[in-house]
């Protein structure tokens, strides 16, 4: 393999991962000792180092995935070879400008954007190139497109359009103005996850399509329905965010119908792929086979959830509560991270015995997804204590709530050591093949 852009990303990823779980677990001790590391990196800078890693994460896996399924699987020669690894090289330096942008308080950004503004130049410099790269080679080299080239140009395209928006505050007109500020903004990260769901969903349909051997997976009127079921929740799906801005009822009304169809998606598509698959199909790629097995266990729990706070009423109690906590968390561990996890043992398994990985993983495979279920229901338990003393208790000072959940965030904590535990476990598995193949090049990639 000569190519090495896209295991350098995928490497980053993982290391990102790792980085962003264990920041994770410190902001959760933070809970139970508030004191613990606040003249270093308090709460308020924990929080945004977290999330912005764990983000990063999912970003950089999917990227380097589509890269590599590009030009290793797929054996497309992009038309602008040099691109990629100058797309890696602006992401390193804008990460390193991140961290440094928290460290040195330059934190004038918003929500999962929290670092300084001028920092989102370079990444949607990166992003430009990325489209420019992809859209110039695949529309000249690939005919009748399957549905994960759609979905993976659909991701390039919005990722680019929702970061702008997202900083559309900069412009006083919107800055000065509190109910349209703040719609926007919300609207914005709704839809900027929406975009990375489209990379990492489109991966998710390569895989079964190549697990299968079979490329009508990835196409057909039903794939493609499904598809862009999925691209008008991107586009609209946020708004269960907003309902309690005073904004246009029939933006309200839109928002539940499209929150109704969330997930459904690739529920139906995984679920369908898994009952068409052979005994032997399935031994024969085990570990990436369980790994999407746990992403449709993830995308039927957080359909339940997701449709139970779409509903308005519900909506106003659980809102800014850690149950939505509980469910980005479960999205983007539950469904990305397995997801992405399965695309990271694909390509492992070009090196190494899909069998052998699997018995090796077993019991941390079942601890991941163990570990995973406990630490949400203590978010979600502790979302449900908060919202009825919001709305249900008069006259109890937030202090006293908070300390009623003591023994709830110390098993929040416990259950994120086993998550943390069981993750390491399984990129130390991925990362030792992956580094071997960076420093060989006399390594191979298999059919």
């Amino acid at each position: 393999m000569k190519n090495k852009t896209p295991i350098l990303f995928i490497t980053a990823a993982l290391s990102a991962l790792l980085l962003g779980m264990f920041f994770g677990l410190f902001a959760s001790l933070q809970y139970i000792f508030p004191d613990f590391l606040k003249e270093i990196i308090p709460f308020t800078k924990m929080r945004p180092f977290h999330t912005t890693t764990v983000i990063s994460w999912i970003i950089l896996a999917a990227t380097g995935s589509i890269y590599f399924f590009i030009t290793e699987v797929e054996k497309i020669a992009f038309r602008f070879p040099k691109l990629p690894k100058i797309h890696f090289i602006i992401f390193m330096f804008t990460g390193v400008g991140i961290y440094l942008s928290y460290i040195f308080d330059k934190m004038e950004g918003r929500e999962y954007l929290a670092y300084t503004p001028i920092l989102t130049i370079p990444i949607l410099i990166g992003w430009v190139l990325f489209g420019i790269n992809y859209f110039k080679t695949i529309r000249k080299k690939v005919k009748n497109w399957p549905v994960y080239y759609w979905m993976w140009g659909t991701g390039i395209v919005f990722m680019i359009y929702h970061l702008c928006e997202a900083h559309l505050w900069l412009i006083p007109s919107f800055r000065e103005t509190f109910i349209k500020d703040i719609t926007v903004q919300w609207k914005s990260y709704g839809s900027f996850v929406g975009s990375w769901n489209m990379l990492v969903y489109g991966i998710a349909i390569y895989l079964m399509s190549k697990v299968k051997n079979n490329i009508n997976v990835a196409r057909g009127k039903t794939t493609f329905f499904f598809y862009f079921l999925g691209l008008t929740n991107l586009m609209f799906g946020w708004a269960h965010h907003t309902y309690i801005i005073p904004t246009q009822i029939w933006i309200r009304y839109l928002a539940y119908g499209v929150s109704m169809t969330e997930w459904v998606v690739l529920f139906h598509i995984i679920y369908t792929w898994k009952k068409s698959l052979s005994p032997k199909i399935i031994e024969d790629n085990r570990v990436v086979y369980q790994f999407l097995v746990a992403a449709d266990f993830w995308v039927f729990l957080n359909i339940i959830l997701a449709l139970l706070f779409s509903i308005p009423a519900i909506n106003f109690f659980t809102h800014g509560t850690h149950i939505t906590v509980a469910h980005s968390m479960g999205t983007t561990i539950g469904i990305n991270t397995s997801i992405l996890l399965a695309a990271m043992f694909f390509i492992v398994s070009k090196l190494k015995n899909e069998a052998f990985m699997f018995r090796k993983l077993k019991i941390t495979y079942y601890a991941y997804n163990g570990f995973l279920l406990l630490f949400l229901c203590t978010l979600l338990y502790a979302g449900v204590i908060r919202g009825n003393w919001m709305y249900f208790t008069k006259d109890i000072p937030f202090s006293e709530m908070q300390n009623s959940l003591y023994y709830t965030y110390i098993a929040f904590f416990i259950f994120g050591i086993g998550l943390v535990w069981s993750i390491l476990k399984i990129a130390i598995v991925l990362l030792k093949p992956l580094i071997k193949l960076f420093f060989n090049t006399s390594i191979k990639i298999s059919e």
